[in-house]
Protein backbone atom coordinates (compact mmCIF):
# COMPACT_ATOMS: atom_id res chain seq x y z
CA UNK A 1 0.00 0.00 0.00
CA UNK A 2 3.02 2.29 0.48
CA UNK A 3 6.38 2.20 -1.29
CA UNK A 4 9.41 4.49 -1.27
CA UNK A 5 12.03 3.94 -3.98
CA UNK A 6 15.52 5.51 -3.83
CA UNK A 7 14.21 8.53 -1.91
CA UNK A 8 16.67 11.31 -1.12
CA UNK A 9 15.96 14.50 0.78
CA UNK A 10 18.38 17.42 0.85
CA UNK A 11 18.17 20.92 2.29
CA UNK A 12 20.22 23.98 1.42
CA UNK A 13 21.94 25.17 4.61
CA UNK A 14 23.69 28.50 3.97
CA UNK A 15 26.16 27.60 1.22
CA UNK A 16 26.09 23.86 1.91
CA UNK A 17 23.62 21.20 0.83
CA UNK A 18 22.78 18.78 3.62
CA UNK A 19 21.41 15.35 2.70
CA UNK A 20 19.02 14.17 5.41
CA UNK A 21 17.68 10.99 3.73
CA UNK A 22 19.87 8.78 1.54
CA UNK A 23 18.47 6.24 -0.91
CA UNK A 24 15.50 5.19 1.22
CA UNK A 25 13.80 2.02 -0.02
CA UNK A 26 10.82 0.97 2.04
CA UNK A 27 7.68 -1.05 1.45
CA UNK A 28 4.85 -1.25 3.97
CA UNK A 29 2.05 -3.79 3.66
CA UNK A 30 -1.58 -3.27 4.61
CA UNK A 31 -2.16 -4.17 8.27
CA UNK A 32 1.50 -3.88 9.26
CA UNK A 33 2.68 -2.23 12.50
CA UNK A 34 6.05 -0.70 11.60
CA UNK A 35 8.32 0.98 14.14
CA UNK A 36 10.88 3.47 12.81
CA UNK A 37 13.59 3.70 15.46
CA UNK A 38 16.22 6.42 15.55
CA UNK A 39 17.87 9.10 17.71
CA UNK A 40 17.28 12.83 17.36
CA UNK A 41 18.75 14.13 14.10
CA UNK A 42 18.70 10.71 12.41
CA UNK A 43 16.23 11.75 9.71
CA UNK A 44 13.16 10.01 11.17
CA UNK A 45 11.05 13.19 11.35
CA UNK A 46 11.91 14.02 7.74
CA UNK A 47 10.92 10.49 6.74
CA UNK A 48 7.65 10.87 8.63
CA UNK A 49 6.92 14.18 6.89
CA UNK A 50 7.48 12.61 3.47
CA UNK A 51 5.32 9.57 4.28
CA UNK A 52 2.64 11.94 5.65
CA UNK A 53 2.71 14.09 2.48
CA UNK A 54 3.86 17.12 4.47
CA UNK A 55 7.15 17.30 2.55
CA UNK A 56 8.42 16.14 -0.83
CA UNK A 57 11.50 14.04 -1.66
CA UNK A 58 14.34 15.79 -3.48
CA UNK A 59 14.51 12.72 -5.72
CA UNK A 60 13.10 9.21 -5.87
CA UNK A 61 9.56 7.87 -6.02
CA UNK A 62 6.75 7.56 -3.48
CA UNK A 63 3.69 5.41 -4.19
CA UNK A 64 0.69 5.63 -1.86
CA UNK A 65 -2.70 3.99 -2.40
CA UNK A 66 -1.89 3.33 -6.05
CA UNK A 67 -0.78 6.90 -6.79
CA UNK A 68 2.70 8.18 -7.63
CA UNK A 69 2.84 11.06 -5.18
CA UNK A 70 5.40 13.30 -6.87
CA UNK A 71 3.06 13.81 -9.83
CA UNK A 72 0.26 15.27 -7.70
CA UNK A 73 -0.50 18.96 -7.25
CA UNK A 74 -0.99 20.46 -3.77
CA UNK A 75 -4.79 20.18 -3.83
CA UNK A 76 -4.57 16.48 -4.78
CA UNK A 77 -1.97 15.92 -2.04
CA UNK A 78 -4.28 17.52 0.54
CA UNK A 79 -7.18 15.26 -0.48
CA UNK A 80 -4.96 12.16 -0.39
CA UNK A 81 -3.50 13.17 2.99
CA UNK A 82 -6.93 13.72 4.52
CA UNK A 83 -8.28 10.44 3.16
CA UNK A 84 -5.36 8.07 3.69
CA UNK A 85 -3.42 9.28 6.76
CA UNK A 86 -4.34 9.88 10.38
CA UNK A 87 -1.70 11.80 12.35
CA UNK A 88 -0.86 11.28 16.03
CA UNK A 89 1.66 13.71 17.55
CA UNK A 90 3.84 13.66 20.65
CA UNK A 91 2.34 16.89 22.02
CA UNK A 92 -1.26 15.91 21.09
CA UNK A 93 -1.94 19.13 19.06
CA UNK A 94 -5.43 19.57 20.50
CA UNK A 95 -7.22 22.93 20.28
CA UNK A 96 -7.57 24.21 23.85
CA UNK A 97 -10.87 26.04 23.29
CA UNK A 98 -12.61 22.92 21.96
CA UNK A 99 -13.85 19.95 23.98
CA UNK A 100 -12.88 16.34 23.22
CA UNK A 101 -15.84 15.77 20.90
CA UNK A 102 -15.15 18.96 18.93
CA UNK A 103 -11.43 18.18 18.64
CA UNK A 104 -12.22 14.68 17.38
CA UNK A 105 -14.64 15.83 14.70
CA UNK A 106 -12.29 18.49 13.23
CA UNK A 107 -10.92 16.34 10.34
CA UNK A 108 -14.50 15.52 9.31
CA UNK A 109 -15.24 19.24 8.91
CA UNK A 110 -12.41 19.45 6.37
CA UNK A 111 -13.88 16.39 4.64
CA UNK A 112 -17.25 18.08 4.27
CA UNK A 113 -19.16 15.58 6.44
CA UNK A 114 -22.56 16.89 7.70
CA UNK A 115 -22.69 18.01 11.35
CA UNK A 116 -24.98 15.24 12.63
CA UNK A 117 -22.82 12.48 11.12
CA UNK A 118 -19.64 14.20 12.34
CA UNK A 119 -20.80 14.22 15.95
CA UNK A 120 -22.00 10.61 15.76
CA UNK A 121 -18.69 9.36 14.32
CA UNK A 122 -16.61 11.44 16.74
CA UNK A 123 -18.62 10.12 19.70
CA UNK A 124 -18.17 6.53 18.50
CA UNK A 125 -14.40 7.01 18.25
CA UNK A 126 -14.12 8.56 21.71
CA UNK A 127 -16.09 5.63 23.07
CA UNK A 128 -13.73 3.28 21.22
CA UNK A 129 -10.68 4.79 22.97
CA UNK A 130 -12.36 4.70 26.40
CA UNK A 131 -13.43 8.34 26.72
CA UNK A 132 -17.23 8.07 26.50
CA UNK A 133 -17.50 10.05 29.77
CA UNK A 134 -15.03 12.80 28.75
CA UNK A 135 -16.57 14.10 25.52
CA UNK A 136 -17.41 17.54 26.94
CA UNK A 137 -14.04 18.01 28.65
CA UNK A 138 -11.51 20.45 27.26
CA UNK A 139 -7.84 19.43 26.99
CA UNK A 140 -6.87 21.21 30.25
CA UNK A 141 -9.45 19.02 32.03
CA UNK A 142 -7.82 15.81 30.76
CA UNK A 143 -4.69 13.92 31.77
CA UNK A 144 -1.84 13.46 29.28
CA UNK A 145 -2.97 9.93 28.50
CA UNK A 146 -6.55 11.07 27.96
CA UNK A 147 -5.39 13.86 25.65
CA UNK A 148 -3.42 11.33 23.61
CA UNK A 149 -6.53 9.14 23.39
CA UNK A 150 -8.46 12.12 22.01
CA UNK A 151 -5.66 12.61 19.48
CA UNK A 152 -5.91 8.93 18.51
CA UNK A 153 -9.72 9.21 18.14
CA UNK A 154 -9.21 12.29 15.95
CA UNK A 155 -6.73 10.37 13.79
CA UNK A 156 -9.12 7.41 13.44
CA UNK A 157 -12.34 9.33 12.76
CA UNK A 158 -11.74 9.72 9.00
CA UNK A 159 -11.10 5.95 8.75
CA UNK A 160 -7.65 6.45 7.21
CA UNK A 161 -5.60 3.67 5.62
CA UNK A 162 -2.56 4.53 7.77
CA UNK A 163 -2.02 5.78 11.31
CA UNK A 164 1.20 7.80 11.42
CA UNK A 165 2.36 8.31 15.01
CA UNK A 166 5.29 10.57 15.92
CA UNK A 167 6.69 9.68 19.38
CA UNK A 168 3.16 8.92 20.67
CA UNK A 169 4.40 8.09 24.19
CA UNK A 170 7.10 10.78 24.36
CA UNK A 171 5.09 13.18 26.55
CA UNK A 172 3.67 10.44 28.80
CA UNK A 173 4.86 8.62 31.92
CA UNK A 174 5.81 4.97 31.53
CA UNK A 175 2.53 3.48 32.80
CA UNK A 176 0.38 5.75 30.61
CA UNK A 177 2.67 5.07 27.65
CA UNK A 178 2.12 1.34 28.11
CA UNK A 179 -1.66 1.90 28.09
CA UNK A 180 -1.40 3.82 24.81
CA UNK A 181 0.73 1.02 23.32
CA UNK A 182 -1.92 -1.49 24.43
CA UNK A 183 -4.47 0.55 22.47
CA UNK A 184 -2.14 0.55 19.44
CA UNK A 185 -1.87 -3.25 19.71
CA UNK A 186 -5.67 -3.51 19.74
CA UNK A 187 -5.92 -1.28 16.65
CA UNK A 188 -3.27 -3.37 14.91
CA UNK A 189 -5.22 -6.50 15.83
CA UNK A 190 -8.24 -4.96 14.10
CA UNK A 191 -6.20 -4.63 10.91
CA UNK A 192 -5.04 -1.00 11.12
CA UNK A 193 -1.78 -0.11 9.38
CA UNK A 194 0.42 1.76 11.87
CA UNK A 195 3.73 3.55 11.29
CA UNK A 196 5.27 4.70 14.56
CA UNK A 197 8.32 6.96 14.89
CA UNK A 198 10.22 6.56 18.16
CA UNK A 199 13.67 6.88 19.76
CA UNK A 200 12.82 4.26 22.42
CA UNK A 201 13.67 0.63 21.64
CA UNK A 202 11.19 -0.73 24.21
CA UNK A 203 8.38 1.26 22.59
CA UNK A 204 9.58 0.19 19.13
CA UNK A 205 9.26 -3.47 20.15
CA UNK A 206 5.49 -3.06 20.12
CA UNK A 207 5.68 -3.06 16.32
CA UNK A 208 5.51 -6.21 14.22
CA UNK A 209 8.61 -4.95 12.37
CA UNK A 210 11.34 -2.50 13.34
CA UNK A 211 13.55 -0.49 11.02
CA UNK A 212 16.37 1.68 12.34
CA UNK A 213 17.28 5.00 10.76
CA UNK A 214 20.71 6.49 11.38
CA UNK A 215 22.35 9.33 9.46
CA UNK A 216 19.52 9.18 6.94
CA UNK A 217 19.91 5.49 6.08
CA UNK A 218 17.62 2.57 6.91
CA UNK A 219 18.46 -0.83 8.37
CA UNK A 220 16.09 -3.68 9.22
CA UNK A 221 16.22 -4.74 12.88
CA UNK A 222 15.88 -8.36 13.96
CA UNK A 223 13.62 -8.18 17.04
CA UNK A 224 15.31 -11.19 18.62
CA UNK A 225 18.72 -9.50 18.46
CA UNK A 226 17.57 -6.02 19.49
Amino acid sequence: MLRLEAVYKSYQMAEEEQTVLKSINLEIEKGEFLSVLGPSGSGKSTLMNIIGLLDEPTSGHYHLAGKQVEHLIEKELAVLRNKEIGFIFQQFQLLQKLNALQNTELPLIYSGIPAKERKMRAAQMLERVGLADKMQNRPNQLSGGQQQRVAIARALVTEPSILLADEPTGALDQKTGQQIMKLFQELHGEGKTIIMITHDLEVAKNGSRIIRILDGELDEVNQHDS
